[in-house]
């Protein structure tokens, strides 16, 4: 009876212990399976409540360490352009802004920083402000990318700026670096920026008592007389106090309709896809 009672004992042992290798080896892969798609910008965006996302700041604002992370609810770092999702469902995005409206910090997503970290832009070692106040919030939407490979056959055969899309955002309120917003896209202007095309969306947040108003860009006059011009000539002329040249606008120098951005924004989260994807070069810039 012992004896069974012991071969039965060493049996259940050996079945825990080999059961328990079995969990540690599919946690093991299961681990690396979401190292690696995290790597890639896939799993945290399954599982992340856009909601729980707040700024985080790193050193003291206006020095070249100062870095804006944005967390998640239990703290843990994010990529705000890899990680945040793009779409909040019902033709509505997520945009993070980089520089909120009437300041001049030239701010913009680290793109080659592990978590991508908002940062103050330098140039030869100083860090680089506006000629003048922006007057409007702005930033990016997440998980797209404007592919430098790509010439785009409507915009003079330009290809992409290598960053993700930018986005002016209308309204009233005066944003926060690291915010995320809900918005729905109104416009495009088609940037020529040192033969770079650099889309600039123009958008709406959700949260602004016009938000209901505007629609498309007619709208947007209707609403927000002379808003277009201003920010066309504004992202026009901003580089000439610098003595460079005047950026240039494709499209005809005018404003796209909603239906055409959305057509932008589409393209942008494809080649952003295969930027992960890994199916283009990433170069320098970090996936992770």
């Amino acid at each position: 009876m012992a004896t069974a009672a012991t071969a039965s004992a060493t049996a259940a042992t050996r079945f825990t212990l080999l059961a328990g290798a079995g969990l540690r080896s599919r946690a093991s892969r299961l681990s690396t399976a979401v190292r690696f798609q995290r790597q890639r910008g896939l799993t945290t965006t399954a599982l992340l409540k856009t909601a729980d996302l707040r700024p985080k700041e790193q050193g003291q604002p206006e020095t070249l360490d100062y870095r804006v992370f944005l967390v998640d609810g239990g703290g843990r770092k994010v990529s705000p352009w890899h990680d945040v999702p793009l779409r909040a469902g019902d033709g509505v995005f997520h945009f993070i802004v980089e520089i909120p409206k009437e300041s001049s910090a030239k701010m913009e997503v680290a793109t080659d920083e592990a978590f991508t970290p908002i940062k103050q832009d330098t140039k030869k070692g100083n860090l680089r402000y506006y000629p003048y106040n922006i007057n409007w919030n702005y930033g990016l939407f997440p998980q797209t990318w404007e592919d430098p490979t790509s010439a785009n056959s409507d915009v003079e055969g330009a290809f992409g700026d290598n960053d993700p899309v930018d986005v002016v955002e209308i309204g009233e309120r005066r944003a926060n670096v690291g915010d995320v917003l809900r918005v729905k896209p109104l416009a495009a202007l088609a940037m020529i920026d040192e033969g770079e095309l650099d889309w600039k969306i123009v958008a709406i947040s959700l949260d602004d008592p016009k938000a209901s108003l505007v629609n498309d860009v007619d709208d947007v006059e209707k609403h927000f007389p002379g808003t277009l011009t201003a920010i066309r000539d504004w992202f026009r002329d901003y580089k000439i106090p610098d003595g460079k040249p005047a950026n240039r606008f494709g499209l005809g120098n005018k404003p796209t309709s909603k239906e055409y951005a959305l057509k932008v924004i589409q393209e942008t989260n494809e080649s952003w896809e295969k930027l992960v994807k890994r199916n283009i070069p990433a170069g320098e810039l970090s996936l992770a």
